[in-house]
């Protein structure tokens, strides 16, 4: 006679086995599996790694990214180490050539030129700098606000876009010149709201191609906040776009103030400016102080060409990280 406890339960002998306890659903042990994304901590390194290898291989973009931040501690920086008064005017000593005692020579003012290039280049940059950031994130709020909700917010949105962009900025800084005083705050606003709306092209297209993917309709099926979907998944996807297209606007910021100080918008004095030293240096040119003109032009120029050589560095990376998630 067979045992019953070595018999199954549809009557089979269970020889050799050990009966296994059932155990409760509820009771059972959780499996947590991590995320083994792109999230990680290494993973993003590593990531960042091959960024700064691609960006690297870019000879120029390095060289002007070495430049463009010894031009900043240039400005920033040199001030605390060569001291000059850049309010007293001495006429005595206008319009000196360089030597021991003035290294890049004086102005019209009699004001250091060394000294001078250093305040203009404060003002220059923060003025380059404040634009790429105020244009490129306004910018990219409102393209992608308007690539991923489509329909007539899209067309809403940017029928203002193609407003502000039929709006000749020439005028646009003519009329502000007129009703404010010029400040630097007044120029940085100028050039934002003629240099924003392009961004805000660049940045719909890529959300139009971004609101397809998976991961973004994934979430969307999860029922995800709109606003959400954008901050977390279409904002930090652009990021390569959006770099490249803040330091566009760098330089376009320059080339722009440049022309406004030309047309008489530029900081006023004790401050300065390299496009306005420029314009100063204009009056100049055939009385033979090459100093005065062509030290702040260079200056302009070689800024202008160091931030879009870092910009064509980025956009090296851009295309390379796309490589690689078309090929995952």
């Amino acid at each position: 006679m067979t045992d019953s406890s070595s018999m199954s339960e549809f009557g089979a002998p269970l020889a050799g086995r050990t009966a296994t306890p059932l155990v409760d659903a509820a009771q059972a042990p959780k499996v947590v599996v991590e995320d083994s994304g792109p999230s990680e901590g290494g993973s993003r390194w590593e990531k960042w790694r091959q960024d700064a290898l691609v960006f690297a291989s870019n000879r120029f973009a390095l060289v002007s990214l070495v430049f463009l931040v010894l031009l900043v501690l240039f400005c920033f920086v040199g001030p605390f180490f060569y001291h000059t008064n850049q309010t007293a005017t001495t006429l005595l000593n206008a319009n000196l050539p360089p030597s021991s005692q003035f290294p890049l020579g004086t102005d019209l003012n009699g004001i250091d030129m060394l000294g001078r290039l250093m305040l203009g280049g404060q003002s220059t940059l923060e003025v380059g700098f404040a634009v790429a950031v105020f244009a490129t994130s306004f910018g990219a709020l409102w393209g992608s606000l308007a690539g991923y909700v489509g329909g007539v917010v899209d067309s809403l949105l940017m029928r203002v876009v193609d407003t502000a962009l039929s709006i000749p900025y020439l005028f646009l800084a003519v009329l502000l010149a007129t009703l404010f005083q010029p400040s630097l705050w007044l120029i940085v606003l100028t050039i934002t709201a003629v240099s924003w709306p392009s961004t805000a092209r660049i940045i719909r297209g890529e959300t139009l191609s971004l609101r397809t993917r998976d991961y973004v309709t994934a979430s969307r099926g999860f029922g995800a906040w709109q606003l959400r979907l954008i901050g977390r998944h279409i904002l930090p996807n652009s990021v390569g776009s959006i770099v490249v297209n803040a330091t566009l606007r760098v330089a376009t910021a320059i080339f722009v103030f440049a022309l406004l100080a030309y047309l008489g918008l530029g900081v006023p004095p004790p401050a300065t400016s390299w496009p306005q030293m420029l314009d100063e240096g204009l009056n100049h040119l055939y009385n033979n102080y090459w100093w005065e003109l062509w030290l702040p032009g260079a200056a302009i120029v070689l800024t202008v060409i160091a931030v879009s050589a870092i910009g064509d560095g980025l956009y090296d990376v851009v295309v390379k990280r796309q490589g690689s998630l078309v090929k995952e």
